[in-house]
């Protein structure tokens, strides 16, 4: 099937893939008086002594803002804000399909950090939280960092955290089929860029304690030239052994290679010198860093990817929604390590031991059990956190 016809097609007919619509009838004057002037200055009112109240009067509690400024849109690049608004807009639907959770797109003229930032928290209080998407690397970075120190709601991005949560509950399911610990086994993750920076450090979290970042550059050590401040911090905290060279030199003996770099840029003599029962997560959109065949033929027991025609689909969808419905939940003023932890045994634990396999280890988008499970365990992580305010 031609999807790029059918997506110009439909989205012509579609004018948009969200709607406002009203939630109070106003079908006569009484309910005009209530929804608007004068009942609605009641409310109002009640906000301007307590504005806590804005979660119980308004939808705020249950709105998210869909960010982004087109930097870094899908695999296109910097296409612009506008460019991005499709795919902003289908955020929303998947928040509003599988969380439940009301979402609006913001797409933003400027690439100034700081101009971003401001923008954002002027908006903040019309928000339950903020999901930033599609914004390049190392400006990502900087713009969350700096949205968590000045907003008391959850920031969210699900380019960096959402990829990170699916990948490490794919390979703790990975790891169970190949009868492998997580604090014994040695990781690969290739790309330092936004997702490959969150994956890295999520594995950390898990108890992993042997994983070697590369880049274009190569490993990841200290004082190698040509880092970012971002790659300079990874190189502190990982590469514990201080391995140096390319991607194939410290491939050699690896339980785990994690791809969110390139297309074609892992072969198949690189996967042939992993350890037995290598685990391979390829996933450079559209096209991986290694085919699965490909991967497969060479030794490698479990292939993931990001593409939905193959199996082991390591999709981000498995994780936002379910992360932003559990943190709303209990009006939570972040969204820490411990939540994100909690949401990627939440998902890895949907997939039964039975039925845990080299071509299963990760439940489908599909699945009705997967965001209220994922909510469930965050609200419990924001409240054993400390972070959750009901």
């Amino acid at each position: 099937m031609d999807y790029s016809q059918l997506a110009l097609e439909k989205h012509r007919a579609w004018k948009g893939k969200i709607r406002v619509e009203a939630a109070c009838p106003i079908t006569n004057t009484e309910e005009l008086s209530t929804a608007y002037t004068p009942g609605v200055a009641a409310p109002c009112l009640a906000i301007r002594d307590n504005p806590d109240l804005s979660y119980t009067y308004t939808r705020r509690g249950d709105l998210v803002a869909v960010v982004t400024d087109g930097t870094a849109v899908l695999g296109l690049g910097d296409i612009g804000p506008e460019a991005g608004m499709p795919v902003m807009e289908g955020k929303c639907a998947l928040f509003k399909k599988f969380g439940n959770v009301d979402a609006f797109p913001l797409c933003i003229r400027s690439k100034d950090p700081d101009e971003i930032v401001r923008t954002i928290e002027l908006l903040a209080g019309s928000f339950g939280g903020i999901n930033l998407e599609d914004i390049a690397a190392p400006r990502c970075f900087e713009i969350e960092e700096k949205l968590k120190q000045r907003l008391d709601i959850p920031v969210f991005h699900d380019d960096q955290h959402g990829t990170a949560v699916v990948t490490a509950a794919a390979l703790l399911n990975a790891l169970r089929v190949v009868s492998k610990a997580p604090s014994d086994v040695r990781v690969v993750v290739n790309g330092a860029g936004a997702a490959g920076t969150a994956c890295t450090k999520l594995l950390l979290d898990l108890g992993i304690k042997q994983v070697i970042v590369c880049d274009r550059q190569g490993a990841l050590v200290p004082g190698l030239a040509g880092m970012t401040p971002a790659q300079e911090a990874l190189a502190a905290i990982t590469n514990p052994q201080k391995k140096s060279g390319t991607l194939a030199d410290v491939l050699c003996g690896a339980d785990v290679l994690m791809g969110f770099s390139a297309p074609h840029c892992v072969t198949g003599d690189m996967v042939r010198s992993m350890a037995p029962d290598a685990i391979v997560f390829a996933c450079a959109n559209p096209t991986p860093e290694i085919t699965p065949e490909e991967a497969l033929s060479a030794g490698a027991r479990i292939v993931g990817t990001g593409r939905s025609d193959t199996p082991n689909q390591i999709n981000n969808l498995l994780a936002f929604p379910g992360i932003f419905r559990g943190a709303l939940d209990v009006r939570a003023r972040e969204i820490n390590e411990a939540m994100k932890v909690a949401a990627a045994y939440a998902l890895a634990d949907l997939i039964e031991p039975s039925q845990r396999s080299e071509t299963n280890i990760i439940p489908s988008v599909f699945d009705p059990r997967v965001a209220p499970a994922v909510a469930k365990a965050v609200a419990q992580a924001a409240r054993t956190s400390g972070v959750a305010r009901v």
